[in-house]
């Protein structure tokens, strides 16, 4: 999206600023994370980043020009928001506090978040309930990404039984290769990985997903500890195992986003 300038003479002087100034843009009373960059350019540039809105201006803008911006930039903020309100979900910060519950799959967990003057943080799963001991000392933003973290490696731990079990079961009917290990962890960058070693690693996040997604995902990753690329070969494997597994795919690529901690 743009918005084009002409300005007279500008100084030489005038530096190329490349450092963002964090704020946010009031929505719907909610808090929108924004990232505002003052360049050396002629247009106004407004794109919708991982984790924040970012908005590129020219840096020879006075204090008005820029205001008025900003509003145009909210402005056109809201009409994405109302073509897909995912988007809301995504650049609004999740927040966890006692009492919440955390629904995976078929199980449900109630949390019940401590803080208090202990140094590190942990926790600990009991009875279906997620106990988070945190430090009070740590600054919120921090607090609440760690306790996300920490979520996450419990479900996982929680899970782990199960997947491992379904992880052989696959393997054992169309692969009967040699399973080091299968871990599960938080990954945004991926839905899992399989080593050469024959150690199969998933994102907890996929737990968020149906049964036969998380099969597709294992049975991808088994696959590859006969193929390690994505050749021809690769997908002929995959197919033979699961026909229907570009079903899976388009499910991923469409709600992914959703299956998140």
């Amino acid at each position: 999206m743009k918005r084009l300038f002409r300005f007279g003479k500008v100084s030489l002087f005038l530096k190329h600023m490349k450092k963002a100034e964090e704020t946010f843009l009031e929505i719907n009373d909610q808090k929108i994370p924004l990232k505002i960059y003052r360049e050396w350019r002629r247009n106004v540039r407004v794109s919708l980043g991982k984790n924040a809105v970012i908005l590129r201006m020219p840096s020879a803008m006075n204090i008005q020009q820029q205001m008025e911006q900003i509003e145009w930039c909210r402005k056109w903020v809201v009409k994405q928001l109302k073509k897909d309100d995912k988007l809301q979900k995504q650049y609004i910060p999740k927040t966890y506090n006692t009492g919440d519950i955390v629904e995976v799959g078929i199980r449900s967990y109630v949390l019940n978040v401590e803080l208090s003057e202990k140094k590190t943080h942990s926790a600990r799963l009991r009875n279906g309930v997620i106990y988070l001991d945190m430090n009070q000392n740590d600054n919120p933003r921090n607090l609440q990404k760690t306790i996300k973290v920490l979520i996450s490696r419990i479900v996982g731990q929680d899970f782990h039984p199960m997947i491992n079990r379904r992880v052989n079961e696959l393997n054992q009917m169309y692969f009967q290769k040699q399973v080091q290990a299968v871990r599960l962890k938080y990954n945004r960058t991926n839905w899992g990985s399989c080593s050469s070693k024959g150690n199969v690693n998933l994102s907890t996040r996929l737990l968020f997903a149906p049964d036969d997604v998380i099969d597709y995902v294992i049975i991808h990753e088994l696959a590859h500890m006969i193929e390690m690329n994505h050749s021809d070969r690769f997908w002929k494997i995959v197919s033979d195992a699961m026909p229907d597994y570009k079903m899976k795919e388009k499910w991923l690529k469409k709600y992914g986003h959703l299956c998140d901690f």
